[in-house]
């Protein structure tokens, strides 16, 4: 909120400390071999780094978070479709219906959002329209990230049938290898930098220490960060898709709620009535209500106690 296009610095800085991180406890300071060839890990993160940096950038044209939230949780949507396109998948109808209620959910976001950003009374008529214009380009921008997303997922599961699963190595390699592409951003970082360098002074509790306040919040990110794309990764190997897809959508639902309530982000009943669908459709599209029904007859058929 204090530097709306600061997202490349914040990735950077991400990409920068699993790279350190794996560098040393994973590929033990570049002596251990990995185990997909190398050439695989590059288009990966290739695919990796491009969904990042415009994911960051959408953000920049008038896309709030919320909005970006919940376009990002479509990723449903893509990997059926291109999962159609390229592996030639055919689904239940079940997984047609989530597929709908996710796309109906989205569509009322994005139209409430797109009438909220039309009808914006604070600028004149030249100024919305290109207010307007801009939002559009993010929403364009969201949705190509979208499907280069699923397209890098459809390739990760190819790599992982042919070469076994490696969350750790890939974890590592997908954060390492993109950071000299991070040169080309180099003078919007610089930049950042300068910006949260000159930011309030704030003491860090228990620790004592007094530091510009957007470092903190930098680094509290970095650590967050680190702990979720770790547990993601290593939850795709430990898991079931179904768990994945269930602790993810509801980790994306705990974050909207948050955003909403915390820093007040303008959300209409339309706009709640769009998060339902897209939730309640990717929820039926993990099918589990399968998973719940053995658990719930087990429940129902328990003898009551006196």
């Amino acid at each position: 909120r204090e530097f709306p296009g600061c997202g490349n610095i914040v990735t950077f800085s991400q990409f920068l400390f699993i790279a350190v991180e794996g560098f040393i406890f994973e590929a033990n300071f570049g002596r251990k071999s990995p185990a997909i060839p190398i050439r695989y890990y590059f288009i990966m993160v290739g695919m990796f780094f491009t969904v990042s940096v415009v994911n960051n950038y959408a953000l920049n044209l008038n896309i709030s978070m919320p909005l970006h939230m919940i376009f990002r949780s479509g990723s449903l949507i893509a990997s059926m479709a291109l999962g159609i396109i390229i592996l030639k998948k055919r689904y239940s109808v079940a997984k047609y219906t989530s597929i709908a209620l996710v796309s109906l959910g989205i569509f009322t976001c994005t139209f409430m959002s797109a009438k909220q950003v039309a009808s914006d009374s604070s600028l004149d008529e030249g100024d919305g329209l290109q207010v307007f214009l801009w939002w559009l380009l993010g929403i364009a921008a969201l949705t190509f990230a979208l499907l280069m997303s699923a397209r890098m997922g459809i390739f990760q599961e190819t790599l992982y049938k042919r070469f076994g699963k490696h969350s750790k190595e890939a974890l590592f390699y997908n954060h390492a290898l993109p950071l000299p592409g991070f040169l080309l951003l180099a003078p919007n970082i610089y930049h950042h930098a300068v910006l949260f360098s000159q930011s309030e002074p704030f003491r860090v509790p228990v620790v004592g220490l007094t530091l510009p306040i957007m470092w903190f919040y930098l680094f509290m990110n970095v650590i967050t960060q680190y702990v979720c794309i770790r547990g993601v990764f290593t939850l795709t190997t430990e898991c079931p898709s179904l768990t994945v897809t269930l602790v993810v959508t509801l980790r994306k639902f705990l974050s909207l709620i948050f955003s909403i309530l915390y820093f007040h982000n303008p959300f209409t009943g339309w706009h709640w009535l769009g998060t339902a669908l897209v939730f309640l459709g990717t929820l039926l599209y993990s099918e589990v209500w399968h998973s719940l029904a053995p658990i719930l007859a087990r429940c129902r058929g328990r003898p009551k106690r006196e």
